[in-house]
């Protein structure tokens, strides 16, 4: 009986990517404590990404840039050039596909790739040689460095890649020398991916605190606690997992289209929130059409000037793509959860729109719907599309979007974005 070869899959995380990349276009950079930071004028102003030494004075991503400064004072902040991420990206997957077709990104700088079948001397290729070979690569074509993990499955892949960083090759396997209940069972829960902060927490009260916890943990239980993702983590932490690795040019399946801005100034009234909500809804509902699709679930979150977020979510009896009815939507949810007798006024609004339903497939209509009504609105969205295809985004606007001439290039400048924020995939 013919035996299943055993599976070969690399992760390859760029190492702090977008800081790497700007300190190889500025060789002015080398040597300096660099961060890519948002535009503080505007009030994005995180750490994006940081370089090696950065990290070594204790600065994240994701932080405000004040309390970056404070652990590190000489700190170089420098603006993102994505269209420069975006290239050294596609370069370094044109190096994957010298090795395999079956390359699935895990965002801008991070990709799986399954080489199981690349032979070389007449037999399946050493995944730990060809890893070397592809981080010399990368190091000497693109002058960037990756760190890389080899194993059997994505899961473990992915972990190994964050095991050992930067420029480094990290091995897990199934049996034998680099066995994988020997590196993985001891690592805290919370590095095993898809466990986050708050799933994290929940496994913690329960007393699981390893990944070998975890693993060793009933799946009925795990059940119990946190629902079908207690029977997925047990399989991964117990390295079942199987989900393969997508060929290169496959489309996933979008789950949710969101997007979300800090507003230019804090928001002190409904009218100001509608504002900015239209915005958001008329850049979703784009979208949404744009990959014929209509959602099933509407839900908004608004964080106010203390930082402090609300959020409400509402299930649709009838899928829709229609801006207004987005909008309308979810500034009903945002009227029910926002309390404006605390006096504090709103930093940001983010929409999210989910259960997507594709608009060739069937699904359940309202005896009240006005299918004529329907039809119009539907011709109106796709002569607008096309408007705004051919004569950019702002040629044509809702009037409650541009009202306020405070708010009209704000607005203009979240209903231009190419790919809106936060489009998420299985």
């Amino acid at each position: 009986m013919e035996t299943q070869t055993e599976r070969v899959i690399l992760h390859i995380d760029m190492n702090n990517c977008y800081a790497s990349i700007e300190c190889k276009l500025n060789p002015e950079l080398k040597g300096k404590c660099v961060a890519v930071a948002g535009n503080q004028e505007e009030r994005h102003g995180i750490i994006l990404a940081k370089n090696e030494l950065a990290k070594s004075f204790g600065v994240k991503t994701g932080e405000p840039i004040w309390q970056a400064k404070k652990k590190c004072p000489q700190l170089i902040l420098v603006p993102p050039r994505y269209e420069e991420y975006l290239k050294h990206s596609k370069a370094a997957r044109k190096i994957y596909s010298d090795y395999t077709d079956k390359i699935e990104p895990f965002g801008i700088d991070e990709c799986w790739i399954d080489i199981t079948g690349y032979w070389r001397n007449g037999r399946q290729a050493d995944g730990k040689l060809i890893a070397d070979e592809i981080r010399e690569r990368v190091k000497s074509e693109l002058g960037i460095t990756v760190s890389i993990g080899v194993s059997f499955n994505k899961i473990f892949a992915k972990l190994g890649s964050d095991m050992k960083k930067p420029d480094a090759t990290t091995v897990i396997a199934s049996s034998g020398k680099d066995c994988f209940k020997e590196k993985v069972f001891p690592l805290d829960v919370g590095e095993l991916l898809y466990v986050g902060k708050a799933t994290k927490k929940r496994l913690n009260q329960r007393g699981i605190f390893t990944i070998g916890e975890l693993a060793k943990t009933p799946v009925s239980l795990l059940q119990s606690w946190l629902g079908k993702w207690g029977q997925y983590l047990w399989v991964y932490a117990n390295g079942l997992d199987i989900t393969p690795v997508e060929s290169d040019g496959h489309k996933p399946l979008v789950k949710s289209v969101s997007n979300g801005t800090t507003s230019y100034r804090d928001l002190e009234n409904d009218n100001d929130v509608k504002i900015i909500t239209f915005a958001l809804a008329e850049s979703i509902a784009s979208r949404l059409r744009a990959i014929h699709s209509k959602c099933e679930t509407v839900s908004i979150a608004v964080k106010n000037n203390q930082l402090y977020t609300y959020s409400r979510q509402k299930k649709l009896h009838i899928p829709t793509d229609n801006a207004y009815e987005i909008a309308e939507i979810a500034l009903s949810l945002y009227k029910e959860s926002y309390n404006w007798a605390a006096g504090n006024p709103i930093r940001a609004v983010s929409i999210c729109v989910s259960e997507l339903k594709d608009i060739y497939s069937d699904y359940q209509t309202s005896i009240f719907e006005n299918s004529d009504k329907n039809r119009k609105q539907e011709s109106l969205n796709k002569t607008v599309d096309r408007l705004r295809e051919k004569y950019g985004y702002t040629c044509i606007r809702r009037a409650v979007v541009v009202s306020d001439k405070g708010f009209a290039n704000f607005s203009a400048k979240i209903q231009n974005e190419v790919h809106p924020v936060g489009v998420f995939h299985t």
